[in-house]
């Protein structure tokens, strides 16, 4: 009698269990979201479509500081690696301070950086920073620690034929961020001959479409920020970016009790990009740079005459598993995932920070 107590005992044991552990299924006709990411109806306007996403969970980043926010305040300082001894603290060895020795002199593909402020850096691949010798664009997702020394920065150059500069020193430029076309050759090819050519394709594109004389100033310019500035240039990008920058940023107040995190991107009717974050505040600082890097790809890229749909975009962003993945990390700070999967790459930066240990940012490209 006994035993066969503790058997049912057992059984409704493992029938509880399996209740509990179901995955969950999304109802007839959607996909279920593996990583608890939800794609809603987008956003069009011209040749862009905007698919707002939110998550079953938003974090608290209250305590992450934004490049943007870092060079206004000045607590963080860009330069180029020949400039960084004025910038280092003097360590104490024996009671004696001892000076850092520092030799070389500026390199198109190196930057320093150091973090003055109390709070950690998030650097974002293909954000963009001018001044010094050329201007560049970041090849990679990180974090900073506070008050950190001299960092050595990833980037790529986004400014062919300059080196020259009255100041080693950069700055944002309005916050800039480069095109997904930029940006996936500097995150996922890694090469730079391959960045400045896409930065010619789109040099070219915007010149043959503007009138001569701001074909003429564009073709003036290496610098892939100033052509990005041309008046006319920005008028065409401001076109497609505002309508939809002023609905997604209505659309993220209503949504903020439901965790609007990022965006899945097309272009031209092809799913192209995505930008996930941990919590709806990094999302919001980072929108307008991102909404006007998408516009721009619009912009240059020609209609293919049909239009992405909501399920599709929900695929696209579910299918984060790769048949390779590439880890970098600083223990104790971040960790940073490259994943390479049929037709797509996507890159992960984790915090590692006390209390955190979650994802910051994901961005993922179309291959």
């Amino acid at each position: 009698m006994k035993l066969k107590l503790l058997l049912f005992v057992l059984a409704l044991a493992l029938m509880a269990g399996v209740a509990l552990f179901r995955p969950c299924r999304a109802p007839a006709g959607e996909i279920a979201s593996t990583y608890g990411y939800k794609v809603l109806e987008p956003i069009r306007h011209g040749n862009l479509t905007v698919f707002p996403v939110i998550a079953a969970k938003s974090h608290d980043t209250a305590e992450f500081i934004t490049l943007d926010e870092g060079l206004r305040s000045g607590e963080v300082v860009v330069t180029e690696s020949g400039n960084i001894s004025p910038l280092m603290r003097p360590r104490h060895r024996h009671g004696q301070i001892t000076p850092p020795q520092y030799g070389g002199g500026a390199q198109v593909n190196q930057l320093v950086l150091v973090n003055n402020s109390k709070r950690p850096l998030i650097l974002l691949a293909g954000e963009i920073v001018t001044g010094g010798k050329q201007d560049r664009v970041i090849g990679k997702d990180r974090l900073v620690p506070a008050e950190s020394d001299p960092i050595d920065m990833s980037v790529f150059c986004v400014e062919p034929g300059r080196w020259t500069g009255a100041s080693a020193k950069f700055d944002s430029y309005n916050g800039a961020m480069a095109q997904p076309a930029v940006r996936g050759k500097a995150m996922a090819e890694k090469d730079q001959s391959q960045v400045w050519a896409e930065v010619g394709k789109t040099k070219e594109s915007l010149s043959r479409m503007a009138s001569p004389p701001a074909a003429t100033a564009i073709g003036g310019t290496t610098s892939y920020a100033r052509v990005m500035d041309n008046k006319e240039v920005k008028q065409q990008v401001d076109s497609v970016a505002e309508p939809i920058q002023h609905n997604y940023q209505s659309l993220i107040k209503q949504l903020r009790n439901q965790n609007a995190v990022g965006v899945v991107v097309a272009v031209g009717g092809q799913i192209v990009w995505a930008d996930i974050f941990a919590s709806t505040n990094l999302l919001e600082k980072y929108w307008p740079k991102l909404v006007r890097s998408y516009a721009a790809e619009a912009i240059v890229t020609k209609a293919k005459g049909y239009e992405a749909d909501t399920k599709k975009a929900q695929e696209f962003l579910n299918q984060l598993q790769g048949r390779h993945e590439t880890v970098d990390s600083e223990p104790g700070l971040y960790r940073h995932t490259e994943i390479s999967g049929d037709g797509f790459r996507a890159f992960e930066l984790t915090s590692l920070l006390p209390k955190t240990g979650f994802d910051l940012h994901i961005a993922k490209m179309a291959e």
